[in-house]
């Protein structure tokens, strides 16, 4: 399950609605919201996520949310190691060979070890880098 896809089905449910309703009104299959809450379809279109914000009635943070957490769900990763280090490279790829085995408290270490070298990166950067990296963070496949 992905985080969009979590946060989804918590939506649908916490309002008591079937999943073939919902389904109906946004115009697509059943099966194909199936897929999206269990993470077994990529990030919908922005399109689709305003209609589910629409029919569910979601307003500015709650909506913003649901749009970060889509950005967030793409369950096939592409990971482009040109440029990296070899050591960012053998990185990227020991978590890509490991991430299903963690158990939750080290996946919530390794968020918040990524949190803080990412904040004290941004700290020590000069005010143009800064952009460029908060530009980057906010493209998750570049």
């Amino acid at each position: 399950m992905t985080p969009f896809g979590e946060k989804l089905r918590c939506l649908r449910t916490e309002r008591g609605i079937l999943q073939r309703d919902m389904a109906a009104a946004l115009e697509v299959s059943p099966a194909y919201l199936s897929a999206l809450e269990h993470g077994r379809r990529g990030a919908p279109s922005a399109g689709l996520i305003h209609q589910i914000c629409s029919y569910l009635g979601l307003i500015w943070d709650d909506a913003d949310e649901l749009k970060a957490l889509a950005k967030l769900s793409r369950p096939r990763l592409k990971l482009h190691t040109a440029g990296l280090t070899p050591e960012q490279t053998a990185l990227g790829n020991r978590i890509a060979r490991a991430l299903r085995d963690l158990d939750p408290p080290t996946v919530a270490a390794m968020h918040k070890l990524l949190d803080a070298a990412q904040e004290a990166t941004s700290e020590s950067l000069p005010p143009r880098a800064k952009t460029r990296a908060k530009a980057a963070d906010s493209n998750p496949e570049s």
